[in-house]
């Protein structure tokens, strides 16, 4: 790298208020995480196409296949050293451990809210995690929240109440997945190795279990992999990259976008999602969804404009 002081640049424009990227964004970043978010919404027409496979099994070749594809991407970018060092760190391991039982269950509720014909309620959790992430900052990390947040909050738990009188009952998958990812998150930020690294060692502990599990299902006669065809076979296998690639892509463009563009973006996974359960799968809104989701979006607002209001 040459050490002569690079030229002065040339000035930029003040960026508009409708401008998609704030100061600080990058295209780069942008298009990364716009790929993420992307693969994330259009997730469930790929899990739909799996639903005669047993749940679990699912579950497993996600966690297995996305190994190969996690150790290939960390070999391309040179940082297997980080990985072998996190291995020789009890403590890393731990932390890992606990991220990776998370994640797991996550995943797991949310194929079944796909198999189950519950799309809509995966887009509710999705959409009430940013609101619970905020709750366990302040119960956790000591952030003081503003009356919007907390009006934010309060909308949310509004929502879930109306559900839950409806239903008679929890909305069960919406919470798992808002808990699971939202604690999946907070942790993660104590896990000291970066995210590339540290999604590869989450899996990398989870495969014995997945491996096991395999194996469970091919002794009960369950294993749908030993007589599928073609397509499934395809399609079980790439669940490794539909897992890995967005996660990776997402961790890098992250890197190159504020806050407040994040916390923008954020919306467009759970919004495909939620198109898709109505106008593809044609799932029911009902009069208890119709009053919460409003109530989630009006929240998500007042949630977003705080964010904007604190750059």
């Amino acid at each position: 790298m040459s050490d002569r002081p690079a030229p002065p640049a040339a000035p930029k424009p003040a960026p508009s208020a409708l401008s998609p990227m704030s100061a600080g964004d990058t295209r780069r970043g942008f298009l990364f995480a716009l790929s993420a978010y992307t693969i994330w919404g259009a997730l469930p027409l790929y899990l739909k196409a799996l639903e005669h496979v047993p749940v679990l099994e699912v579950l497993a070749h996600r966690i297995v296949w996305s190994v190969p594809v996690a150790l290939a991407i960390l070999f391309v970018l040179g940082r297997t050293a980080d990985l072998r060092a996190a291995f020789r760190a009890p403590r890393v391991i731990g932390m890992a451990a606990v991220t990776a039982a998370l994640v797991s269950v996550n995943w797991g509720a949310y194929f079944w809210s796909i198999q189950s014909g519950q799309a809509v309620e995966a887009a509710l959790g999705y959409y009430i995690n940013p609101l619970f992430s905020i709750l366990l900052g302040a119960l956790f990390l000591g952030e003081r929240l503003s009356l919007r947040q907390w009006l934010a909050v309060g909308l949310a738990a509004i929502a879930v109440a109306v559900l839950t009188i409806e239903a008679g009952r929890l909305p069960i998958l919406a919470l798992t997945m808002t808990v699971t990812w939202g604690f999946y998150a907070l942790f993660k930020r104590a896990l000291p190795v970066g995210p590339n690294q540290g999604f590869t060692l989450e899996v990398l502990i989870l495969m014995p279990f997945a491996l096991g599990l395999a194996v469970w299902l091919h002794l009960q006669g369950g294993l749908h992999f030993a007589s599928a065809g073609a397509m499934d076979v395809a399609l079980l296998l790439g669940c490794g990259v539909v897992t890995a690639v967005p996660l990776m892509l997402y961790a890098n463009g992250a890197k190159g976008l504020t806050l407040s563009t994040i916390a923008l973006m954020q919306y467009i996974a759970p919004s495909f999602i939620f198109l898709i359960a109505v106008f593809v799968f044609g799932e029911e809104m009902g009069l208890g969804r119709l009053v919460a989701f409003p109530l989630i979006w009006a929240a998500l607002v007042l949630y977003t404009s705080e964010v904007l209001r604190r750059r």
